[in-house]
């Protein structure tokens, strides 16, 4: 986890989307919300957003990050004005912790964490994007670490109910096509 001299750190909100051309550590912490890396294996440019909800209806108005759609769009607008297609992306996923698992068993909806991963797996799909790893579900909060100079997410969970781990893992989680 050792960082070059010079590199920017970049800690995302809920619904920021950021990308970056030079060494940057991009960070974030996770529930129900989920973060799409986005990493140029070769120009080691990329970006990451943090969206807390699906989608929603649009009437013309700007693209916001907290939603799953517009997230991604902005993201893959930040890869064509920098001259590189979607396509060449690796692109690694997380989050959708459910935070409050008591209550789903009183409520026969479905939470915000699951729409979230469905959300994020059907963009993934639609736009043609080479999935390389997802660490998604479960219970509780992810702290994300994101190096863009070498393309390395690293990943603390801290599931409901368990004693807090202090250490990131990297994340190894390879996706099957």
């Amino acid at each position: 986890m050792k960082k070059p001299v010079g590199t920017t750190e970049v800690v995302l909100a809920p619904g920021q989307v950021c990308f970056a051309t030079r060494p940057t550590r991009l960070r974030t912490l996770l529930g129900s919300c989920v973060a799409i890396t986005f990493w140029h294996p070769q120009r080691l440019i990329g970006g990451m957003c943090h969206f807390m909800l699906p989608g929603r209806l649009r009437n013309d108005q700007p693209l916001d990050g907290r939603y799953a759609d517009e997230a991604l769009e902005l993201l893959l607008r930040h890869a064509h004005v920098n001259g590189t297609q979607a396509r060449d992306y690796h692109v690694k996923l997380f989050g959708g912790g459910k935070m409050f698992p008591e209550r789903q068993r009183l409520v026969s909806t479905q939470d915000v964490a699951s729409l979230n991963i469905r959300a994020a797996l059907a963009l993934v799909e639609r736009h043609h994007l080479n999935l390389t790893a997802q660490d998604m579900g479960s219970t509780g909060y992810r702290t994300i670490m994101f190096d863009l100079w070498n393309g390395d997410v690293w990943v603390r969970h801290q599931p409901m109910g368990t004693p807090q781990k202090n250490a990131y893992q990297k994340n190894q989680c390879a996706v099957g096509r």
